[in-house]
C-alpha cells in the first residue's frame, strides 16, 4: 500500500480543523496528516500539536510567518518527500474539501501523476457558493485553458493528489506562486514535464466556519502570471512553427 500524506495548511482554523481531521481519518484511516500552520494567532498550531501527541498519524509543521498557500504546500511537499511518502495530497482545513471524496481520489492515483478533485467535470458540483464566486471560478478556469492550452477543467482546484515521483521531477524551488495561481502553476508544470492528469468529480462545500482567504491580491497575481505564462507559451509555439518551415 502506498504511504500517503495529506497536507493541510492552516491560518486561524482552530474552529474547523478538528472536524476536518476527524473526517479525514474516518474516511481514510491509513493516511497520515501534516498540518502546516503559519503562526495562527488563534491557537490552531497549539491545538494541532496537542492532537499530534494523542495520534501518531497527525504531525505538525509550524512556520513563523503567514507566507501564503503556495509556500505552505511547498514546505509540506519537502517534509513528505524527505520522509519517503509515495502520495502527497492537498486539502483545505475548512471542510470545503469533503473527506468522503478522498478515497476516490486516492483510488485513481495509480493511473496518473496528478489527480484533481474537480468541480467542473460531469458529476462535480459546488454547494452554497454565491453567484460571483461561481463566475470567478468558471471564468478563471476558462481563461487558463485559453491562455495556456491546458486540457484541465478545474486547474484552480486545491483538492488534489500528487505522486512523489512526479514532484521529485519538478523544480519546486522555482515555484513562487500563491493561491489559485499556485494550483495552476503546479498543474502546468506536471503537464510540461510529461505527467498525466485525471480529474475526479467532487462536491465542493462552502466553509461553515472561519473566513475565506480569497483576496484581490490573489486574483491579481493569478491574472498577471497566467497572462505572462500564456504569452510566453504562445511565443514559443510561434517560434516552433517558424523553425518548422525552414
Amino acid at each position: 500500500m502506498s504511504r500517503t500524506l495529506v497536507i493541510i495548511p492552516t491560518y486561524n482554523e482552530r474552529e474547523s480543523l478538528p472536524r476536518q481531521l476527524d473526517a479525514v481519518l474516518a474516511a481514510a484511516p491509513e493516511v497520515d496528516i501534516l498540518v502546516v500552520d503559519d503562526g495562527s494567532p488563534d491557537g490552531t498550531g497549539d491545538w494541532a500539536e496537542s492532537r499530534s501527541r494523542d495520534d501518531a498519524r497527525v504531525q505538525v509543521l509550524r512556520r513563523t510567518a503567514k507566507d501564503g498557500l503556495g509556500a505552505a504546500y511547498l514546505a509540506g511537499f519537502a517534509w513528505g518527500l524527505e520522509r519517503g511518502y509515495d502520495l502527497l495530497c492537498e486539502m483545505d482545513a475548512d471542510g470545503s474539501h469533503r473527506a468522503v471524496d478522498l478515497p476516490r481520489l486516492l483510488a485513481r492515483a495509480g493511473e496518473a501523476d496528478l489527480v484533481i478533485g474537480s468541480r467542473w467535470v460531469d458529476g462535480g458540483e459546488v454547494v452554497n457558493w454565491p453567484r460571483h464566486r461561481l463566475w470567478l471560478s468558471t471564468g478563471a478556469n476558462t481563461y487558463v485553458r485559453l491562455a495556456l492550452g491546458l486540457r484541465v477543467k478545474d486547474a484552480t482546484a486545491g483538492f488534489r493528489v500528487y505522486r512523489a515521483t512526479m514532484l521529485r521531477r519538478l523544480d519546486l524551488a522555482a515555484v513562487e506562486s500563491q493561491g489559485y495561481c499556485f494550483q495552476v502553476d503546479m498543474a502546468w508544470r506536471v503537464i510540461r514535464a510529461g505527467g498525466s492528469v485525471v480529474e475526479v468529480p467532487i462536491t465542493f462545500v462552502e466553509r461553515e466556519a472561519g473566513t475565506s482567504k480569497m483576496s484581490g491580491a490573489i486574483i491579481r497575481e493569478a491574472l498577471i502570471k497566467v497572462t505572462a505564462w500564456g504569452a510566453a507559451h504562445r511565443a514559443r509555439q510561434a517560434a516552433g512553427l517558424v523553425r518548422g518551415r525552414h
